[in-house]
């Protein structure tokens, strides 16, 4: 025998099993319209995952009363977006006689359980979405000179550490915590964008107001407390802020 005659006798394929992770397209109702308006917002927010695409269409899931499909322009529907059907899926003669005629393979309906699956471009996208905003944190604003009255100093999305004197009449706003290392005799508001958990510091108590997210006392208040003119830390307590010694 001849070494032709050998490769002619040679096998030129294999059959071999796999298993294969094959998207499948469930059709739940006979609306190729809805359909084609579905598919385009899907394919918007993953065109990747959606670019020549094999599927199986299911259509074990229409009701028995759903109407006449149109197969043929089914498979368009579906190709116009990206979606190349391999089989499809049924029991009905109606839709295996049609598949046949356009050489569609017909698998029987599947019992194995299938999950719902969603492009990692939609995922993403859609977590980043409903991930909240991390809070803009900016660095702590130091004023080195005394705040005169009538001043008004703001430090947006941080602290304020004043290392001077407040004058009355003179206004300190934080979205942090308010630090003064001087006589404090001026109002300080901190927390001023809603933060509970923020604090006023000062060396010396002479506030005509204190305010921490919203919730405040005025001098009339203030000069009352055992620790009116030392060295305090006030904070929020519910609603009521309170003041302690340092």
């Amino acid at each position: 025998m001849s070494q032709a005659d050998l490769l002619d006798q040679a096998p030129v394929f294999q059959l071999k099993g796999s298993m294969l992770a094959i998207t499948v397209l469930e059709l739940t109702h006979n609306d190729l319209a809805r359909l084609d308006s579905q598919l385009l917002a899907k394919v918007a927010e993953a065109p990747n995952f959606f670019s020549n695409i094999p599927l199986v269409l299911a259509l074990d899931k229409l009701p028995e009363d759903c109407g006449e499909l149109d197969l043929a322009e089914l498979q368009a529907v579906c190709k116009r977006h990206g979606l190349c059907i391999m089989a499809i899926r049924t029991e009905r003669e109606e839709h295996i006689a049609r598949a046949r005629e356009l050489d569609l393979a017909v698998l029987p309906p599947s019992g194995a359980r299938e999950r719902l699956i969603e492009p990692a471009e939609s995922a993403e996208a859609r977590r980043k979405a409903e991930k909240p905003k991390e809070p803009e944190v900016r660095p702590t604003k130091v004023v080195t000179t005394p705040v005169r009255g009538g001043m008004q100093v703001y430090a947006e999305g941080g602290d304020l550490v004043v290392l001077a004197s407040v004058s009355a009449g003179a206004e300190l706003l934080a979205d942090g915590n308010i630090h003064v290392y001087g006589p404090m005799r001026g109002r300080a508001l901190a927390g001023v964008k809603g933060n509970a958990k923020a604090r006023i510091f000062c060396q010396r108590l002479g506030a005509e107001l204190l305010s921490i997210a919203g919730k405040y006392k005025v001098a009339e208040d203030l000069r009352r407390d055992p620790a009116w003119g030392d060295a305090v830390h006030v904070s929020l307590s519910g609603d009521v802020l309170k003041i302690t010694r340092l």
